[in-house]
């Protein structure tokens, strides 16, 4: 199994996100200042997101001082879906209902215990069957009744 971590920063959760990666066997990639590059949040966002979307990782997770930034960032990359978490439930909502593949999280919000707390809901998380039509629709642009409506005035 193998993961990517990214943040526009060297600060300690990140080690601890790389740490808990590892715990679990995965094998760790990591991209911008904690990995000895000099990338910044948008760059982390999408390098991260890049990676899980071609499958050269399993697990995404991205950092910035709020997360807003690298989720924005990564959610221009086609097939990805990621999500700003700042608690285990929003996590495991997350891979449960929006089979979300790349965990976005806060630098300046998340200590290290709250980290690990949503790392763990994230992983320990799958993806609900009864969700797969609303994640396809995500996926795809379509958008239920104004989709209906366009296609109607088109057709």
């Amino acid at each position: 199994m193998r993961a990517i971590v990214g943040a526009d920063e060297d600060v300690p959760v990140v080690h601890t996100l790389a740490e808990e990666l590892r715990r679990r066997g995965y094998e760790l990639r990591l991209v911008g200042p904690p990995g000895g590059t000099g990338e910044q949040w948008p760059d982390v966002g999408q390098m991260v997101a890049r990676a899980v979307v071609s499958g050269e990782a399993e697990v995404g997770v991205a950092c910035c001082w709020t997360g807003t930034g690298v989720s924005i960032a990564a959610n221009k990359v086609p097939g990805a879906r990621a999500a700003l978490c700042w608690d285990a439930e929003t996590a495991r909502g997350a891979r449960r209902w929006n089979d979300a593949n790349v965990l976005c999280l806060s630098l300046r919000w998340t200590s290290d215990a709250l980290a690990r707390e949503i790392l763990a809901a994230y992983l320990d998380a799958t993806a609900e069957d009864s969700e797969r039509e609303n994640i396809a629709r995500v996926s795809d642009g379509s958008s239920g009744k104004s989709n209906a409506r366009a296609q109607r005035s088109h057709g």
